[in-house]
């Protein structure tokens, strides 16, 4: 099944400086304004490499990296190891702490059944990613995965080899992180061979691990020699670790002609209890006791005090509007959203939905209320998570959820271990 391995990572030496200003979230989430904001604070930030520019901008990244190694700013580890990687955040008002390791995994196809997506991608961000492994050989983040572990012998295994001191523990006023190093031979063995006859289910970072595949496909066409592309840098971690945590993705319409509040409750009302709310402050608590109870529900919002509970009447209703899908896919919250409302009532279709035309996304629950207030947005829905087994589940039925259905908080700093690919070209 998965077939994982150390490896010696391409790290910041001391004389890059703090490694606090030297890593950054994801390239995805930062801002021009950000990004700019990270360099002032130190120069060889990752962000250089991660998000470059310039009028070639893929290229430039392959020379900055190459200088920083001539100039000792990055160095690779002398000895292959695993990395263990912690996060400790706030969330839903509870402290928390997920944990996991940072190696290499052997790229399987998807139809091999060994590293299984959930969610669909979009073809300009591969593009993109593709480019700058072309030019840099690299990748400077993880692919975010889930495997499971019945007995949690590999988070034991984890938490013992993390007893110590970190090698590094710093905050970024959001999110503590904590990496260990790990080269005992003996220890490394054992956790790779846990691995053995498990699956992985890919939580954030499709789209770094399709281009990872195109990227070995690639070299193979071209001849270049190693083995090493044929592995990809992953943090791996216990799908029932404590500290997983998924926010939803709401939902923002806009730009519909004729749209109307009332037809679209009407429209509604045949498949959903649909229940007048007069304070939007009460929109979260009523979410979350839907929640609890295992409803299919959310809140559609059209602007002023009021909003509108959406609440499914039967889950039986989506075999019949889905029927080449699992039960795992029907029950999915934004599975009833998007098929009973947006296409069925609201006539968004799937293209549509893909382009991004009059459907678009936020994770802020503020922001989505205010789209609605200023007039960007006719309506928002607002969305329950996911949980992380209905993710597990649609991944193993082959399936894969519509695009902005998870959202893993919070996000794999980037910078900290580097994998880089030695290939004779």
């Amino acid at each position: 099944m998965a077939v994982i391995k150390p490896f010696r990572a391409l790290r910041y030496t001391d004389k890059a400086g703090d490694i606090a200003k030297l890593t950054c979230p994801p390239y995805d989430i930062i801002s021009e304004n950000e990004r700019t904001a990270y360099l002032a604070e130190n120069p060889y930030n990752v962000i250089r490499l991660e998000l470059p520019r310039g009028k070639d901008p893929y290229a430039e990244a392959g020379r900055t990296l190459k200088s920083w190694e001539q100039d000792n700013i990055l160095q690779e580890d002398t000895l292959p190891g695993i990395y263990i990687y912690e996060e400790e955040f706030t969330a839903y008002g509870q402290t928390k702490k997920v944990k996991g390791l940072i190696c290499r995994v052997k790229l399987e196809p998807f139809e091999n059944g060994v590293i299984l997506p959930h969610e669909e991608t979009l073809s300009k961000a591969k593009q993109d990613r593709f480019q700058l492994m072309q030019s840099t050989f690299c990748n400077f983040s993880q692919i975010y995965s889930l495997y499971m572990d019945a007995k949690h012998t590999t988070r034991a295994r984890i938490d013992a080899l993390s007893k110590d001191t970190p090698r590094y523990e710093f905050s970024d006023g959001a999110v503590t992180h904590r990496m260990w190093i790990v080269n005992d031979p003996v220890s490394i063995q054992a956790i790779c061979e846990d691995f053995a006859n498990r699956k992985l289910y890919i939580a954030d970072g499709h789209h770094r691990y399709e281009t990872a595949l195109n990227f070995r496909n690639f070299c193979r066409d071209q001849g270049m020699i190693s083995s090493e592309p044929d592995y990809c840098m992953m943090m791996l971690v216990d799908m029932e670790d404590p500290g997983l945590v998924v926010f939803p993705t709401h939902r923002l319409v806009h730009g519909l002609k004729a749209f109307n509040r009332q037809t679209l409750l009407d429209g509604c009302k045949n498949a959903f209890t649909v229940t007048r709310e007069n304070d939007t402050n009460t929109i979260q608590a009523k979410l979350d006791t839907c929640y609890a109870a295992g409803q299919k529900a959310f809140a559609c919002y059209c602007g002023g005090d009021s909003w509108d509970l959406l609440v499914l009447k039967d889950l039986s209703l989506m075999t019949k509007v889905l029927p080449e899908k699992s039960p795992a896919s029907q029950g999915l919250d934004v599975s009833v959203l998007h098929s009973l409302v947006l296409e069925k009532v609201l006539g968004i279709d799937k293209e549509n939905m893909a382009q991004q035309v009059n459907l678009s996304y936020t994770r802020d629950f503020n922001e989505a209320i205010a789209s609605v207030q200023n007039g960007n947005s006719q309506c928002a829905f607002l969305m329950n998570p996911t949980r992380v087994q209905e993710i597990r589940d649609v991944a193993a039925a082959g399936e894969k959820m519509p695009q902005k259905s998870t959202y893993f908080y919070p996000k794999l700093i980037t910078g900290l271990a580097m994998n880089q690919m030695d290939i004779i070209r």
